[in-house]
């Protein structure tokens, strides 16, 4: 028994090393207790500002979703007990998936308990042998390894690469029955768009389906915050499907999927991942609900948001700093040319203050490591400045052999960090896209 445990332990300890940890060398920033941190910094008389997290409109904090999903507790409960389908629901499920149709410009939608876990169970069984799923090559796990599930054909294309899209749909599409096309509004590693007029252009001419998913812009692009089509004035009614979550600018969690009607019916009955899974917490659906009526009476969030957004760009790139295609809503990352680097400048930004951790192997190209900055409509000006002149600082080549020869964390750096030192030189050779 003691070399089974052995061996495990040897796996776990090289797949690691695979994965892109001996990058890290000394403690890393990540899971860190925010809620401590931010303590810690007040005890010292200073703030921490997070430019980590997806509360795209400020609403994390808002009282108004407090109460909300606190009546919803007194009222319902803590938990619903069981799959919708067979232990039944509450009034609140639909009230929330009526709520997000309306806000989409969907027929309806269907509400799950997890983001991630909607995109797999959805892609896993929307096609079958004999079909083809093509997925852009930056697009979130969650869509490829949905795809994995998937009895159809997968091919990846280059990323918003149109002509290679058309180059395999050309070669491939009269093959197959059934074909899907798997793109996101708004890319969360690299805060570019795809070109979604040529994207439905390329669907009508080959008779394909197009799936998009919105998890980042929804909330974000468009004049209301109601996604990419609204940013290319389009209607939402061109595209098949659309998935999203709402933990991003809904500020709570889970999943949802929108479409037409029977498409929707057809999937509360056999989508695998709703059906076999307990239903949302009133709590949640509560706190969403509130969260789409302050967007649908508060459009100045999503105004406050692209204002930051756009001043964050400007001053970056004249300062010199390397932002890639991003377009400037919402996410946008810093990129780096060594993992190195990417790791003492956001150590560097913790001391300063501001949690930003690095984006590096895990989720993004080994070449292209990143800072990864998530704008939201309650930063200021200040707060942007800040940042933006404390990684400019911790760039000087002088300082950063300084802090990179250290062996000791900044006073900030959580007690229950995992101290990650590997001797090898191992990374990963795949990309495994993160949120």
């Amino acid at each position: 028994m003691d070399s089974v445990s052995s061996d495990l332990e040897e796996y776990a300890r090289r797949r690691m090393k695979l994965a892109g940890f001996s990058v890290i060398g000394y403690d890393h920033p990540y899971f860190a207790p925010l809620d401590r941190l931010r303590s810690d910094f007040r005890s010292r008389g200073d703030e921490l500002t997070t430019f980590a997290n997806y509360d795209y409109l400020g609403l994390s904090e808002d009282e108004r979703i407090r109460k909300a999903a606190t009546q919803a507790i007194n009222e319902f409960g803590v938990g619903v007990g069981g799959s919708r389908l067979v232990g039944g629901e509450r009034t609140c499920h639909r009230a929330l998936e009526y709520d997000l149709a309306a806000f989409i410009g969907v027929d309806d939608t269907i509400a799950m308990v997890s983001g991630y876990g909607t995109n797999i169970s959805l892609v896993g069984h929307l096609l079958t042998k004999g079909d083809l799923i093509l997925v852009d090559d930056l697009a979130h796990n969650s869509l490829v390894m949905g795809t994995r599930l998937s009895r159809a054909t997968i091919v990846e294309f280059p990323h918003n690469d149109m002509e290679r899209l058309e180059e395999i749909l050309k070669e491939k599409r009269s093959h197959f029955r059934r074909v899907l096309i798997l793109i996101e509004g708004l890319y969360s590693m690299d805060g570019d768009v795809p070109d979604l007029p040529k994207f439905l252009e390329l669907r009508n001419r080959y008779n394909t389906w197009l799936m998009i998913d919105e998890a980042h812009s929804i909330g974000v692009l468009g004049k209301t915050g109601r996604g990419i089509t609204e940013h290319f004035g389009l209607d939402m009614s061109d595209v098949d499907i659309v998935v999203g979550t709402m933990s991003k600018a809904f500020v709570s969690c889970g999943g949802f999927i929108g479409g037409k009607q029977i498409v929707i019916d057809w999937l509360r009955f056999t989508l695998p991942g709703f059906v076999y899974s307990v239903g949302l917490t009133p709590s949640v659906a509560a706190a969403v609900r509130e969260a789409l009526d302050i967007i649908s009476r508060e459009p100045w969030r999503i105004d406050k948001l692209r204002e930051n957004s756009r001043y964050f760009a400007e001053r970056a790139r004249s300062l010199g700093l390397n932002i890639g295609d991003a377009i400037a809503e919402g996410v946008i990352p810093i990129i780096f040319d060594t993992s190195e680097k990417t790791m003492i400048a956001g150590r560097a930004l913790l001391r300063a203050g501001y949690y930003v951790p690095p984006i590096v192997q895990i989720g993004v190209p080994k070449n292209k490591p990143r800072l990864r900055f998530f704008l939201n409509a309650s930063h200021t000006k200040a707060q942007i400045d800040g940042v933006l002149e404390a990684l400019v600082a911790a760039m000087d080549p002088s300082r950063q052999r300084a802090q990179f020869s250290s062996k000791h964390g900044p006073a900030t750096t959580p007690k229950n960090v995992v101290r990650l030192v590997d001797t090898e030189t191992e990374t990963s050779t795949g990309t495994a896209r993160a949120r």
